[in-house]
């Protein structure tokens, strides 16, 4: 037989304040749809007049803003949905926090891809350099596109001057920053002198005469060749 006994012992935290906090937890687990989602947010911007993820975040009966990122991709992908649009253009943040995600994944398979062709990859955990072979260090660098007034594209990459890599990937992106338009394997010993070097679509020999379409160079350059022994 079990006895319940309410208040057999002094509560910790006062009774009300317990219920109450109970109360804020079944609300934010709760699974909205899409629209209630929606419904909210329009309803927030009618009494703020304006949204920002601090504004989401700082009421208490709304999701958070990462709830909205992560259930339409983006706070500017939910703003549109619901008509708002901010005084200032944020979409280069969000440009920003997609090529923070792309860069890993970009790492991960140069490295797999030079593996493959049996070389040997280590990386510094804290500069994400990597080095092949115990001989070459690299560096990769991802190039977001800008489009100029005039409908030009143009981009700007930083060489890291307190690294030094012997070689820097350049990952340009296409004019949407969605995937690789192209790459430049840039040697310090020619370029480094620059710390940064501004590009256009095309460049002239100096620069283009280290593009590439993929990284298969790179891959070559890795691979172990076997020196065969003459008598």
């Amino acid at each position: 037989m079990w006895v319940r006994d309410v208040g057999a012992f002094e509560p910790i935290v006062d009774l009300r304040m317990f219920t109450a906090a109970q109360q804020i937890l079944a609300e934010r687990a709760r699974r909205f749809t899409d629209d209630e989602l929606l419904q909210l947010l329009a309803a927030l911007l009618s009494s703020k007049g304006a949204l920002s993820g601090l504004i989401i975040d700082q009421v208490e009966d709304m999701p958070s803003s990462a709830a909205y990122r992560h259930r339409f991709g983006s706070l500017l992908r939910a703003y549109q949905l619901i008509g708002y649009r901010p005084l200032r253009d944020y979409r280069y943040l969000e440009t920003n926090r997609a090529l923070r995600l792309m860069h890993p994944e970009i790492v991960a398979a140069t490295i797999a891809e030079i593996e493959r062709v049996g070389a040997t990859v280590s990386v510094d955990p804290v500069t994400d350099l990597l080095t092949l072979n115990g001989e070459v260090s690299l560096s990769i660098a991802i190039v977001r596109c800008q489009e100029t007034a005039a409908g030009s594209l143009r981009w700007k990459i930083r060489l890291d001057t307190s690294l030094k890599p012997d070689i820097t990937v350049a990952v340009r992106l296409d004019a949407g920053n969605k995937h690789p338009r192209d790459y430049y394997l840039l040697p310090w010993l020619d370029v480094g002198s620059s710390q940064r070097i501004r590009m256009a679509e095309d460049n002239g020999l100096y620069l283009d005469a280290y593009r590439t379409d993929d990284l298969a160079p790179l891959y070559h350059l890795a691979r172990r060749h076997s020196l065969v022994r003459s008598a």
